[in-house]
């Protein structure tokens, strides 16, 4: 009945991927969450109520949809290959936020990048749950603690750069893909050692 210590859980290899990945994945949701709506007026030429509407609030919408839809087919699909691909398709949301001054390709990057992170902290958990049953509370307790760091972090580092580079938020969104690259690795990662593991 009791849980597993935290210095056990800081022993298994396994859970600080799941550290890493909450880190990146409140990193990369908040970032771009807390960013949109300045990435769309500044970046895109948008008024403050259309960026408003047309960043976070799409942002919101299309992640509600991608964990809507996990909770109704997720018996069917394979956990790690959902967030594997949720994970790639956030490097590309980026790249598109970041590289790209076509007003219409930047904000579609943005709107999409809420579908992408949707899965991430769910599945996080959904996954260390699973591998360690005997996790308890103080599992739980550092995985939360982990993806707020990375909410907190990743906006700021955005912001600092955007603000370095005159203001130029594409350029503080250009490094903030340094958040999904990482959390692509670690899913990766996590997905070989699945499939080792199945073997």
């Amino acid at each position: 009945n009791e849980g597993m210590s935290i210095s056990a859980l800081f022993k298994t290899p396994l859970f600080w991927i799941a550290i890493i990945l909450m880190v990146c994945s409140g990193a990369s949701e908040l970032s771009m969450a807390q960013w949109a709506s300045a990435y769309a007026e500044a970046a895109l030429g948008l008024s403050k109520t259309m960026g408003d509407l047309l960043g976070p609030c799409l942002f919101a919408v299309s992640m509600g949809i991608s964990r809507i839809l996990y909770g109704k087919y997720g018996e069917k699909v394979d956990l790690s290959k959902f967030m594997l691909g949720s994970g790639a398709l956030c490097v590309v949301c980026y790249v598109l936020a970041s590289l790209f001054s076509n007003p219409v390709v930047g904000l579609t990057g943005c709107i999409l990048c809420g579908f992408s992170v949707g899965i991430m902290w769910p599945g996080t958990l959904s996954i260390s749950s699973k591998k360690f049953p005997a996790g308890g509370t103080a599992m739980f307790a550092l995985l939360a603690m982990a993806g707020d760091l990375g909410g907190s972090i990743g906006p700021g580092i955005v912001g600092r750069i955007t603000q370095y580079a005159e203001n130029n938020i594409r350029i503080g969104m250009g490094c903030g893909l340094i958040f999904p690259v990482i959390l692509l690795f670690m899913l990766f990662l996590l997905y070989r050692k699945n499939q080792c593991n199945q073997k």
